[in-house]
């Protein structure tokens, strides 16, 4: 449920922040105020796609944010995503944000840090169903239409969706490996000869772990081990002598200064500083020279190699390359080429029995779809009995909804038939596709149907709808309101709606207020947010019916119509 929804600078609102509570939750204004950008501002939160376009004019960027508490267990399986994404919750909260920039950029917000805009879609998929003209082409598409069914079919459907879609993913891993196996016999058996010829080859020359670069520097070494040789000797008579006992040496030198300065310290204690260095300076001389000594040493001993020797044994590892760039790789590669050719050649011993497993699962899928379509057409057949009801009491008394199910035919991850939701628009009438028969304002008294009897079902935490009620009235609009009341008891509902008959039945009734540039200081008329009382719901539905707030006939007709709608939900 959404708790709270903050705006900036979106569309003409400045600014505005709202509660929301659960139950119907009803947003008003006149035409121009901005009162879809209360659906803008949900579906931007919702992963939908940014447009600059969106942003007041005037300001550098529009931002939105909101609260939505999460009843377990959605908490803990959407908790889990946002923490993958690096987020966290507040309790059992999570709040969204997205930021977007005049320029074009925009920036998703989770559980307060910045993620990718498609982790807002999947939080999404979960927290809201929106309905909007937009919104309402989904239900004309086959998938759609199989997943409204689905939700219908409660948990004794979707149990057996479950253990046919666990049937057909064994099943169609089994036949996978079995296709595999049997339609390119020829170049199987060339791939186990091209495998072991490369075990041979990496066998023959046994490559060791990073042999190849040790071998390098080595070769390198030799080439240069005179200049070496004579840098690293330079370097250690400079510290610590040579041969002729006469040449002068760092570490001597060093020594000199610290017997002196020792001597003097006696007399000057400001040089007892100079002591330490002196003596720290001269063991590190020391060590130094000690260190070149022992390189020129292991120099020594590498002269002695073979340099024949090694470059033969690296053009060896080299013959290697078309198995890896290095010998680590080549190892790698070794050892991936013997696991897989222990797996072809162990594959005519198992193709016998994959072929007979293969066969097992296909009954046993066979078993589940056939479970499964049986569980379709029981919801079918509800669904169409309890959508009838409601959309007789829509204003479309002879329409019916006609649930079909395809003749069995291949296997899918869904099931093995299509489902085709067609609407019956009169008494007499043939169904029709809905996609080609329903008109805008038909498919959304269609989808709210829907939403009613499934909701009763398989609720979603909030319904969204913007003008659900576009081209209707009268008893029909009074319907559409009471129907919308009816699914708020299991769900937070939001309703952008222009009729005072629907207003009537909210819970709490939102309303956005324009005002002129005169009135705010600003070039363009700004529109503000503001949570209404009884009394001004009265005023906002008086001017709903007639244009005029102020009139007293209006206003009795206002509160009728909000008494009339509390005395029946309160019998509920």
């Amino acid at each position: 449920m959404i708790e709270r929804l903050k705006i900036d600078d979106l569309g003409v609102i400045s600014s505005a922040e709202v509660e929301f509570g659960p139950g119907l939750s009803v947003v008003t204004g006149e035409t121009g105020a901005g009162k879809t950008m209360v659906v803008t501002a949900l579906g931007l939160l919702l992963g939908a796609r940014a447009d600059s376009g969106r942003v007041r004019a005037g300001a550098d960027r529009a931002v939105v944010e909101g609260d939505f508490a999460l009843p377990e267990p959605l908490a803990a399986r959407l908790g889990d995503r946002v923490r993958e994404a690096g987020g966290d919750l507040d309790g059992e909260v999570l709040t969204l944000a997205r930021i977007l920039s005049e320029k074009g950029r925009s920036r998703a917000v989770a559980g307060g840090r910045t993620v990718p805009n498609g982790v807002l879609g999947e939080l999404g998929e979960h927290l809201v169903s929106v309905h909007g003209q937009t919104e309402q082409l989904t239900l004309r598409q086959p998938a759609a239409q199989r997943a409204l069914l689905d939700r219908f079919g409660g948990q004794p459907l979707a149990r057996a969706l479950d253990r046919y879609q666990d049937a057909y993913a064994a099943w169609k891993d089994s036949a996978a490996t079995l296709a595999e196996l049997t339609a390119s016999e020829s170049e199987r058996h060339e791939r186990i000869a091209q495998l072991r010829r490369a075990l041979e080859e990496i066998a023959e020359v046994r490559p060791e772990p990073g042999e190849d670069v040790a071998l390098a520097n080595l070769s390198q070494r030799l080439g240069a081990h005179e200049e070496l040789r004579q840098a690293a000797q330079l370097a250690h008579d400079a510290l610590a002598g040579g041969d002729a006992e006469e040449t002068p040496c760092a570490v001597d030198l060093v020594e000199q200064a610290r017997r002196a300065v020792d001597a003097a310290a006696s007399s000057d204690s400001t040089l007892t500083a100079h002591q330490e260095t002196l003596a720290d300076l001269s063991y590190r001389l020391a060590d130094a020279a000690q260190e070149l000594s022992g390189y020129l040493s292991d120099l020594g001993e590498a002269g002695e190699a073979d340099i024949e020797q090694i470059e033969g044994r690296r053009a060896r590892l080299a013959s290697l390359r078309v198995y890896g760039e290095t010998a680590d790789e080549v190892l790698a590669y070794e050892e991936r080429a013997a696991a897989e050719l222990l797996r072809l050649e162990n594959d005519d011993a198992s193709l016998e029995g994959l072929a007979a497993r293969t066969e097992e699962l296909a009954a046993a899928l066979a078993e589940a779809g056939a479970v499964l379509r049986a569980e379709r057409e029981r919801a079918a057949a509800a669904l169409e009995e309890d959508v009838a009801v409601e959309l007789a009491a829509l204003a479309m008394p002879g329409a019916r909804l006609s649930v079909q199910l395809d003749e069995p035919g291949e296997p899918g991850p869904h099931g093995t038939e299509g489902v085709r939701i067609r609407l019956q628009q009169h008494a007499g009438a043939q169904p029709q596709d809905i996609a080609k028969t329903a008109s805008g304002g038909e498919l959304s008294r269609v989808m709210l149907a829907l939403e009613v009897v499934i909701g009763e079902v398989d609720p979603v935490p909030t319904f969204v709808f913007d003008e659900v009620d576009a081209g209707v009235g009268g008893r029909a609009a009074v319907e559409i309101g009471r129907r919308l009341a009816r699914l708020a008891r299991h769900s937070q509902v939001l309703v952008v709606t222009h009729l005072p008959q629907v207003a009537a039945w909210a819970d709490a009734h939102i309303n956005v207020v324009k005002a002129t540039g005169e009135e705010t200081g600003h070039n363009a008329p700004i529109s503000g947010v503001e949570r209404l009382d009884d009394a001004q719901r009265a005023a906002e539905l008086a001017r709903m019916l007639a244009g005029q707030d102020e009139s007293e006939v209006a206003l009795a007709h206002a509160r009728e119509l909000i008494a009339s709608a509390r005395e029946e939900m309160s019998s509920w």
